[in-house]
């Protein structure tokens, strides 16, 4: 990394111009022009490099051009990169299997391919309306009325309308209400909150219609990765069970490894050992290639999709299932999951130790972290990291960010740490 402040160059800046002519205003303007990267470094257009402590927001799994897998890449795209859903090819076979394999589901459980998470939740909240149609509750001619999907606050699920639907952040909801119907958010965290949802259940005038599901994430990311915590989750799978609703883990971001499982519900530090009825995933799953979807567990649920109900064009391309095998591969070969807890614990630590009033409480699990700031500067910090050379990211104006590849070596850590132990403690608020 450069010794001086890496600020916008010649290159960058005549990139970005063009940039802002031709795309739309989406993302506000990018930070930087990234040409290449390896490992879990990066470089601009002008040849800076910076230590990635974001991985593309928690994708990038394996960091950036990892021979093994650019040779599988390379490999299936000199074979076939598409067929369309009319056919199926052995990389996407292989790969639902693993991936069923990998989340402990049952015989019988089957994955469903999209090109994002919002897409996997999708999938996961159109299967969820088809369940609801079975419940007694909903039948109109005893009185039901529609199934109803419960979803958190401060929860994020995607910004594709149904997904949108539930996810929380009034700021990127209201601009396009009304949004699908019977999607409620219950405070997160609160038991109290989700058993009221369930008991407003009632016939006729009497109440609302049975719930057919809820979902959630392990750890809220968006939010400022923060737990839903072990005994809430085990509590809402109860309640799930008593009134017979789905219960939906979103893995999208704490899914492949990133809090050192496969999944973060098999840490039984974040969901009290439950088992969910459906898990939905993307992100890590293919190292950088656009993919994500869905696990039904059990045959029972997945199959009320049926021909023609649900469906993509792009799914499953042997292209990205080349790479999601890959991956997958490394991750296990590499003893990553290991990597994962003990760079997490190191960086937690590191955090929880630098002599820096503006730092406070540290959270997360493996290497989805997180940092409270004593005031909210977060955007000011991250710029502050990213001329010096490390990416981070301001996810809540007053937490920062921490999901880098989950390659990263000790020396990465300490790196990272050494940065961020210069920053500013006066720093203006954003």
């Amino acid at each position: 990394m450069a010794d001086n402040l890496e600020t916008l160059g010649s290159n960058d800046n005549k990139w970005l111009g063009a940039y802002k002519d031709v795309h739309m205003n989406v993302f506000g303007t990018p930070l930087r022009v990234m040409d290449h990267g390896e490992g879990a470094h990066l470089w601009d257009v002008d040849g800076n490099e910076y230590l990635d402590f974001l991985g593309g927001i928690a994708v990038n799994a394996l960091g950036y051009a990892h021979p093994a897998w650019v040779k599988a890449v390379a490999e299936q795209a000199a074979k076939v990169a598409h067929v369309s859903n009319y056919f199926a090819t052995e990389p996407q076979i292989e790969l639902a299997s693993r991936l069923v394999e990998l989340a402990g589901a049952p015989k019988g459980s089957h994955v469903y391919f999209g090109n994002s998470g919002a897409e996997g939740n999708e999938a996961a909240i159109k299967l969820a309306k088809l369940y609801g149609r079975t419940l007694p509750g909903a039948l109109p001619d005893i009185g039901g009325k529609p199934a109803r999907i419960l979803a958190m606050t401060h929860g994020f699920h995607g910004r594709t309308l149904g997904a949108l639907s539930a996810t929380w952040k009034p700021a990127i909801r209201k601009p396009f209400e009304p949004l699908v119907p019977a999607i409620e958010f219950v405070e997160a965290g609160s038991v109290e909150s989700l058993q009221r949802a369930f008991n407003e259940t009632g016939l006729g005038h009497y109440g609302k219609g049975p719930v057919a599901a809820v979902i959630m994430e392990m750890i809220q990311g968006e939010a400022g990765v923060v737990p839903l915590g072990a005994d809430y989750v085990k509590a809402a799978r109860e309640l799930c069970d008593r009134h017979h609703a789905l219960l939906i883990i979103d893995e999208v971001q704490c899914g492949i490894g990133r809090t050192g499982k496969w999944f973060s519900f098999q840490r039984e530090d974040l969901s009290g050992g439950i088992t969910p009825d459906a898990i939905t995933f993307a992100k890590g799953v293919a190292g950088g290639f656009p993919m994500g979807g869905l696990i039904a567990f059990g045959d029972k649920l997945s199959s009320l999709f049926t021909p023609g109900s649900h469906g993509s064009t792009f799914a499953g391309n042997p292209l990205g299932a080349a790479a999601g095998l890959a991956t997958l591969k490394v991750i296990e070969d590499e003893n990553l999951l290991a990597n994962v807890e003990e760079r997490g614990r190191q960086l937690r630590e590191g955090l929880a130790s630098l002599d820096n009033p503006l730092f406070g409480e540290v959270r997360g699990r493996g290497l989805l972290d997180a940092v409270q700031l004593a005031h909210p500067c977060a955007h000011a910090v991250a710029d502050w990291a990213l001329q010096r050379g490390l990416i981070v990211n301001a996810v809540a104006p007053n937490a920062l960010r921490f999901a880098p590849p989950l390659i990263i070596t000790e020396h990465d850590v300490d790196q990272c740490l050494e940065i961020l132990s210069g920053v500013p403690a006066d720093l203006p608020d954003d």
